[in-house]
């Protein structure tokens, strides 16, 4: 025990971005004894998945769900202080479009529950219903591994799944789970998904709508945990440059530089391209990130009067701008705030915010009947939400050709397409390569 304790005590680690990859990081190492400092550039916690301030009200940059099968975020928000329970609104595995589809799972094991889902869907025909619960049984007969990557609209195509089905069912899934159009997304990526959420137990499929924004969700948390254990967390302090040295890494700051023994490099993809340009031996780093496409991620909030409300917590739209509506009255308590989520490319780029928002609004009333117009709206337009997870991917290593340098995101190497649990599971591993 001693010479373990001998080693921790060597090692000094600095990680560059306080968003979920850079705090996962943080807290794993900070439970195992190992001092770390993080800079953050922004003035809050969070990256692209934070809360932000709007007329007095609490709002996130945009609206994320998390599912039953992110099992390292949960373990990580509870270590830090969190309670799964009183933390979000867990609701058992549904798809709702308004007035086209609605699935539910009933309390049945795994996949059962999806299967029955599946054969008891109303907006869907008989011969829809049964080729949907065979695709899943074919998946499932193949371990949710192909053995070759294709795009998700060929692999639909390639086992009978019609046009009618996957414009309600397997595209909405296609572009929450992967923020990715169907004629790009990996097949393979999405298989992973349905793997973890559908095919081990029912509660893996439930679907967590936090009750907090997302900076207290986790990274604020995870901020205490480390404070309170002897760490730092420098807010508004981004990382200008990291200088190699021959026993550790040197970053340098608006505060003046600091030596470390290791390094993770947890900042957006383009900051961190950026950042390890200058230095020659991480070239093929660079590039797999210069290569990486984005996709956009757009959030419409609108204030009605606190009656308003919708007929479920979270509800999706068929062929219209908005695709998924979130009441945040039934979620946190934020009566008469409604969120509308637009996911991955799409003509409503090209749009004005306040034309969008407008069309916005000329959906709920077409769709709910809210004749009241909204006290305000907010668009948040998040134009590199998330990198294109097309097929056959070549994302970038968590370990770098630099031996104390980790490279942690949810576009690094991975199961998971740009999902907090795959961030957070990105973070987790560079730590764990850590003190080894």
């Amino acid at each position: 025990m001693a010479g373990i304790q001998s080693v921790a005590e060597e090692l000094k680690v600095g990680i560059i971005g306080g968003g979920y990859a850079g705090m996962a990081a943080a807290v794993e190492l900070t439970a195992r004894g190992i001092p770390v400092t993080v800079f953050e550039s922004a003035r809050q916690l969070g990256g692209r998945a934070r809360g932000v301030q709007y007329n007095d009200t609490r709002l996130d940059n945009g609206q994320h769900l998390l599912l039953g099968c992110y099992r390292e975020t949960l373990r990580l928000i509870e270590l830090a202080g969190g309670n799964a329970e009183q933390d979000f609104l867990r609701l058992p595995l549904q798809l709702d479009l308004h007035r086209h589809l609605e699935l539910r799972a009933p309390q049945l094991p795994a996949p059962l529950h999806l299967l029955a889902a599946l054969l008891n869907a109303r907006g869907l025909k008989f011969s829809e219903r049964i080729r949907a619960a065979r695709f899943i049984l074919t998946l499932r007969s193949m371990d949710f591994r192909l053995p070759q990557d294709t795009t998700v609209a060929e692999l639909l195509a390639r086992h009978g799944q019609d046009a009618g089905l996957t414009l309600k069912l397997w595209e909405p899934l296609c572009i929450a789970a992967l923020n990715t159009p169907i004629r790009k997304a990996s097949a393979q990526v999405l298989l992973n998904v349905l793997r973890d959420a559908l095919n081990r137990t029912r509660a893996d499929s439930d679907m967590l709508l936090p009750r907090l924004d997302f900076t207290l969700l986790f990274p604020q948390r995870a901020a205490d945990f480390v404070e309170t254990r002897g760490g730092k967390i420098s807010i508004a302090c981004g990382v200008e440059s990291l200088q190699p040295l021959e026993d550790g890494i040197e970053l340098t700051t608006v505060l003046g530089s600091q030596k470390f023994s290791h390094v993770i490099c947890a900042a957006p993809p383009t900051v961190a391209a950026d950042l390890l340009r200058p230095i020659a031996k991480l070239a093929e780093t660079v590039s797999l990130i210069d290569t990486l496409e984005h996709q956009p991620i757009y959030t419409i909030y609108l204030q009605y009067p606190p009656a308003v409300s919708l007929p479920h917590p979270m509800l999706g739209l068929h062929q219209r701008n908005s695709q998924w509506l979130f009441d945040k009255g039934q979620i946190a308590g934020q009566h008469g705030l409604l969120a509308a989520v637009i996911s991955a490319e799409g003509i409503h780029q090209e749009l004005p915010q306040d034309e969008l928002a407008q069309k916005v609004i000329a959906e709920l009333r077409d769709e709910f009947g809210i004749t009241e117009q909204p006290q305000w709206f907010k668009v948040i337009a998040e134009k590199r939400a998330t990198f294109c997870c097309s097929p056959n991917l070549r994302r970038p290593s968590q370990q770098t050709a630099m031996p104390r340098l980790r490279l942690a995101g949810d576009f690094t190497a991975g199961d998971y397409p740009a999902t907090l649990e795959g961030a957070v599971m990105s973070g987790v591993k560079c730590a764990a390569m850590i003190g080894d």
